[in-house]
């Protein structure tokens, strides 16, 4: 399936389900998730937005949820783009979890990408993860986002 609206766009599997909110101007934010409840999602800040800093409060926020919370700082190549962001590690109801957290700058947006999965699936989707994030990535290099 292919998403694209308000200057987002990227492909995603087939039986996933897509939820948008906010709006461009204040925060557009897209989130696609897997029918066992991984995820991944988009959130468009404004412009000249520091990287690190919107790193830093997503884990923040997820401390607030999970004190154990792991995270190490990662800058990953994507398509010739360095993101960077953390890796993280957490329990939830009794389960570890891993989730990722990576920044785009372009010229009109800053794009904080995260992406969440248990562990027992972190494997398998860590590929489709990484090719959404891929394919949002060529997309936001290629047009006007």
């Amino acid at each position: 399936m292919h998403f694209d609206r308000d200057g987002i766009a990227f492909d995603y599997p087939d039986n996933w389900t897509v939820e948008t909110s906010g709006n461009p101007e204040n925060g557009l934010e897209v989130t696609v998730s897997a029918p066992d409840g991984a995820f991944w999602s988009i959130n468009c800040q404004p412009a000249g937005s520091e990287p690190n800093q919107l790193t830093e409060a997503v884990i923040s926020e997820m401390r607030q949820e999970y004190p154990n919370l792991d995270s190490e700082p990662v800058i990953e190549d994507v398509f010739g783009r360095a993101l960077p962001g953390a890796d993280l590690n957490f329990y939830c109801l009794d389960l570890t979890n891993t989730a990722e957290i990576r920044c785009l700058e372009t010229p009109t947006a800053c794009y904080v990408l995260f992406c969440q999965a248990e562990d027992r699936d972190w494997e398998q989707l860590r590929h489709v993860f990484k090719a959404m994030t891929t394919s949002f990535v060529q997309a936001a290099d290629n047009g006007p986002a």
